[in-house]
């Protein structure tokens, strides 16, 4: 019986036009990641129910530090620069990179926002993690 690898799949491309993600270069390119194509949009509907569900910072460190190894896809997750009295004051980033979807790179800091509403508490070690609520 002769043995067959299939590749994993990969993220179906976006209507030309609507979407600035450069994934057909980073197919081109050999030396190019192609983590980031790994995350097809059943897993990506995972992934944002994951970060809408962390329960603790740590947590959510957790699922960054993954996202990073498993993805190549960084965020960073700060307390914005001005006074921060909503969710909105808390700065989310994902970095751009080649077949990074326009939609995705939206969709995680609203997934993001979505969780630390759910549970402050999140938010409460974010900003103590900065040392905003030292003598509270």
């Amino acid at each position: 019986m002769p043995i067959t690898t299939s590749s994993p799949p990969i993220r179906q491309p976006c209507p030309p036009g609507t979407c600035i993600c450069n994934r057909d270069a980073l197919l081109d390119n050999p030396a190019a990641d192609p983590r980031i194509l790994l995350l097809t949009q059943h897993e990506e509907k995972r992934l944002l129910a994951r970060l809408e569900n962390c329960a603790s910072l740590d947590d959510l460190r957790k699922l960054q530090q993954r996202m990073e190894q498993q993805l190549g896809l960084r965020t960073e997750i700060t307390p914005g620069h001005n006074e921060v009295r909503s969710m909105r004051g808390i700065r989310i980033v994902v970095h751009e990179q080649d077949g990074l979807c326009r939609k995705i790179r939206q969709s995680i800091p609203a997934a993001i926002r979505r969780g630390l509403e759910r549970n402050p508490e999140v938010a409460y070690e974010l900003l103590n993690e900065h040392d905003l609520l030292r003598g509270t």
